[in-house]
This record gives structure tokens, C-alpha cells and sequence, in this order.
């Protein structure tokens, strides 16, 4: 009997058309306290022997897909009329399935926070049995935390590479260790760059994610110098901007009531992207902010050779008129706007400037905008 495989709770942007292989469950250091995903999941190791079988549940599956597809005359295209069928036949969802065997069943992301706590040689059978499943897979990739991949040899790590590990995703989100102790990030800045280093001699990618905002108002101007030191000496093919958010599920929450924790405004973490982007040297990174949390999602370009256009548009929206960036901020926040061109549309420019001006009449346009983005997360 065929059965369901199981899915973790999140994935990076760049993986939204890959297969979820879960095989780790939660994140075995799980303190951050700005992360809220994990909290509630113990952390716990899969067997081998249950990942193989989670692959051979994902091949029968992903037979039965292609079968439908024929049988319903796609000749092998997947849409949701064969999604149903299955769905008639076994009772499982097979959409994210289906999507990935219609991108070709190129790429697999390992779940869950960080696979790279498993021993090598576990990693490695579970590698060689998914790519002889899955002949089509030209590309794996996994989180990993710094602490994970210094236990990590450089010849492990090569090998994991020649196993089909392509690229790392790893949580740097700040390079200050002042910001690193205080949200409990459990690694320090030295040890990001020295994990980073064996990645790269190893030849695997490294997409490396900062969060702005996250040392508050007390040390903006530290993570933003410090990060943008670190990733200088990282020099990570990728490095994902994502913007602090937090809710009544976050340890830091707490802070944030007690007062201990001061969050920084929207025009303050736009004035601390732009010098952490001001301060990164001599890196050929993929600078990329494209996600829900983030105010100026356009800011994206490769280094050095477009950061005066991306520098461009921070100062474009800083010079804005005040009553301007309150009301691209509340209609990005809306999803409204996408960027700052959008407000050349004057009915949604004219619709998002009264509820502007209904909620600063009510005292509620910080609160409100901070609603929103809590939303994003």
C-alpha cells in the first residue's frame, strides 16, 4: 500500500519547484529567539532504512502520477485532473509532487533545519539511493549550520558534493557576536567564516541569509559593519536579505514587551541595508531581497557590478516626501505594491493614501504595519 511521505515545515525561496526530503525532523539546536518554526517539534533523527523507504513512497507515487497522466491522454503533463486521480486512488496529495515531476524531477532540498548533523556516511547511502531512484536529480541542496559543517572534514565534504550536493543554505543573519549572543544564535562569526571556507574548498555553492533589524536599535549600526565584514570575507555565491519580524511565538517577543529589545522603524532598517550593501568589498555574491518581509523587494542585483543601482533605489525611496514612504509602506505592507514604480498608479496610490490617513486619525499606523508584516512571516 502506498503512503503518504512526509513534508517539513518550511524550505528556502529559491526550492519552491523542488522534492522535500525530510531526513532529520525539527532543529537540533532550536534556541534562536527570533525563529518560531521549530519550537513546538522535538528534534529527532531518521533511520536510513525509513529515508530509503520515504523514497520508494515518493517513486510509487510519482509512477502513479505519470500513469494517470497517460491514461487521462496528457502524455505524461501533469495538471490537477491528474493530481485528482491519484488523489481518488490513494488518498494523498500529490500536488507538490506533481509540480516537481513537471519541472523535470531536477532538484531536491534535504528537510529538516539541518541534515548535515547526520554522519557522513548515513548522508551519503541516502544521496547515491535517491539519485538511483531518481536519475533525473541534478541538484541537492540542504541547510546547514556552521557548528554542523565544522565537524565536516573538507574531504567529507567533497564527497558529499560528489554525491549531488550542490549548494548550502545557511543562517548566518548576522555577523556581530554581540547581536549572535543576544539572540541566542548558538555560533560565532569566526566560526561562520571558517565553516564557509571548507564549503568552498569543497567546490558546493553557499547562499548565506541575513536579517535586518535583528540588533534592534541598540546595535544597528554593529550588525549592519559586522555583517557586511563577514560576508566580505565569506564571498557566498548568494546572500538572502530577509527583514526581523516578531510575534507572541518567539522568545524575543518578550524582550521586545519588557522593553529590553527596541525593533527599528521601516526607514531605519532601509538606512541599515544600505550600509551593510554600502560596506560589502570585494565579494562576486548574488545580493538578493525578494520575500514577503522585505519593504524593497526590487533590491537585487549581482556584485560589485550593480551596486550603485541597488544603493540607487534605497536612496530613491529615502527621498521620498514622508507622507510618500507612508504610503508605499502600507501598501507594500497590503500587497498593493510590489515596488516603488507601483504607486504611479493613481487609483491604488489615492485608496492606500485613506486608509492612511483613517489609521494615523486612529493612532493605529505603526501598530497596523507591523500587524502586516508579522503576517509575512
Amino acid at each position: 500500500m502506498v503512503r503518504a511521505f512526509e513534508q517539513g515545515p518550511i524550505r528556502p525561496p529559491s526550492e519552491a519547484y523542488s522534492l522535500l526530503l525530510r531526513l532529520t525532523r525539527g532543529c537540533p539546536w532550536n534556541k534562536c529567539e527570533f525563529c518560531h518554526t521549530y519550537k513546538n517539534i522535538t528534534f529527532s533523527r531518521r533511520t536510513v532504512e525509513e529515508i530509503k523507504q520515504e523514497i520508494r513512497n515518493i517513486k510509487e507515487l510519482a509512477t502513479r502520477l505519470q500513469e494517470a497522466s497517460w491514461s487521462l491522454g496528457l502524455g505524461g503533463r501533469m495538471d490537477q485532473r491528474v493530481v485528482l486521480a491519484v488523489l481518488k486512488q490513494t488518498g494523498i496529495d500529490c500536488t507538490q509532487l506533481a509540480l516537481w515531476l513537471s519541472r523535470g524531477a531536477k532538484t531536491v532540498f534535504l528537510q529538516d533545519a539541518d541534515c548535515l548533523i547526520m554522519k557522513t556516511e548515513e548522508l551519503l547511502e541516502v544521496l547515491q539511493f535517491l539519485t538511483e531512484t531518481f536519475p533525473s536529480v541534478e541538484r541537492i541542496t540542504t541547510y546547514g549550520r556552521a557548528k554542523s559543517l565544522l565537524r565536516k572534514s573538507v574531504d567529507e565534504l567533497k564527497k558529499l558534493k560528489e554525491a549531488g550536493i550542490k549548494r548550502i543554505h545557511t543562517g548566518l543573519e548576522s555577523g556581530c557576536d554581540v547581536v549572535l549572543d543576544y539572540v541566542r544564535k548558538g555560533a560565532r562569526a569566526e566560526e561562520y567564516i571558517e565553516a564557509a571556507h571548507r564549503v568552498k574548498e569543497a567546490g558546493i555553492e553557499q547562499c548565506e541569509y541575513i536579517i535586518l533589524g535583528l540588533g534592534g536599535r541598540r546595535w544597528s549600526r554593529e550588525h549592519a559593519l559586522k555583517t557586511a565584514e563577514v560576508l566580505s570575507a565569506i564571498n557566498p555565491e548568494y546572500i538572502r536579505v530577509h527583514t526581523l519580524a516578531v510575534g507572541p511565538d518567539m522568545p524575543l517577543w518578550k524582550k521586545v514587551q519588557s522593553g529590553d529589545f527596541e525593533r527599528l522603524s521601516e526607514d531605519e532598517i532601509i538606512q541599515e541595508e544600505r550600509l551593510l550593501l554600502e560596506h560589502l568589498e570585494g565579494i562576486r555574491s548574488q545580493f538578493i531581497c525578494i520575500h514577503s518581509l522585505n519593504l524593497l523587494n526590487e533590491i537585487n542585483g549581482r556584485l560589485p557590478e550593480d551596486k550603485e543601482e541597488m544603493l540607487g533605489i534605497i536612496d530613491a525611496y529615502l527621498a521620498l516626501p514622508e507622507e510618500e514612504r507612508w504610503n508605499y509602506k502600507l501598501g507594500r505592507r497590503a500587497m498593493a505594491y510590489q515596488c516603488l514604480a507601483d504607486m504611479q498608479n493613481k487609483t491604488i496610490y489615492q485608496q492606500v493614501q485613506a486608509a492612511v490617513e483613517n489609521l494615523k486619525a486612529a493612532g493605529r499606523l505603526e501598530e497596523a504595519l507591523e500587524e502586516l508584516r508579522r503576517r509575512c512571516v
